[in-house]
């Protein structure tokens, strides 16, 4: 985009968050701490938005250093070999509803590339926060299956319930900081 301005995350604002069902009783979440994200749009309301993030998936944190060793390891991410996720929008859909928009993308884990589509929805811009900044805020949410990814290991537990969904719910608020 030519002439767009320009947004960069403001990471003291923002969570690039998910959440699992653990053994079909409870749900298990997490975070990535490093991750990059560059946002363009020409319009106040972002609805002409394109956004480009990569996470560095050796920086999970689930709380619990066992299960992000785990994590980080061939049974789920191989950090070592794909050591970044990285979503790249190709389409900003408008809905009925002022403000919230499906957002197309391509999802690349483990080197597999899928279509995503999840919610976004505009929160509303600060033109001027007490130290000059223009910010504005949005949440993600929606949700992925793991194994169209590779993520694939599982446990079959004797209550008949495996040990991790399938289903990946993807929340993700953020603020942007407005570059001059």
């Amino acid at each position: 985009m030519q002439n767009s301005a320009k947004w960069v995350i403001d990471p003291s604002h923002t969570k690039i968050g998910f959440s699992v069902r653990h053994f079909g009783i409870s749900e298990t979440d997490g975070f990535f701490r490093n991750y990059t994200a560059t946002v363009h749009s020409e319009k106040e309301n972002f609805s002409d938005l394109s956004v480009q993030v990569t996470v560095q998936t050796d920086s999970i944190d689930t709380n619990d250093a066992q299960r992000d060793a785990h994590l980080k390891a061939d049974d789920f991410f191989n950090a070592e070999q794909f050591p970044e996720m990285i979503f790249e929008s190709t389409k900003l859909e408008t809905t009925a509803i002022a403000n919230e928009y499906k957002l197309h993308g391509n999802l690349t884990i483990r080197d597999v590339t899928k279509s995503v589509v999840f919610d976004l929805e505009y929160a509303g811009t600060v033109p001027q926060d007490p130290f000059g900044n223009t910010k504005a805020g949005f949440f993600i949410s929606g949700s992925i299956n793991r194994q169209d990814f590779g993520l694939s290991f599982n446990v079959l537990l004797g209550t008949g319930n495996l040990a991790v969904s399938d289903k990946v719910k993807i929340n993700i608020p953020f603020q942007l900081l407005k570059v001059q």
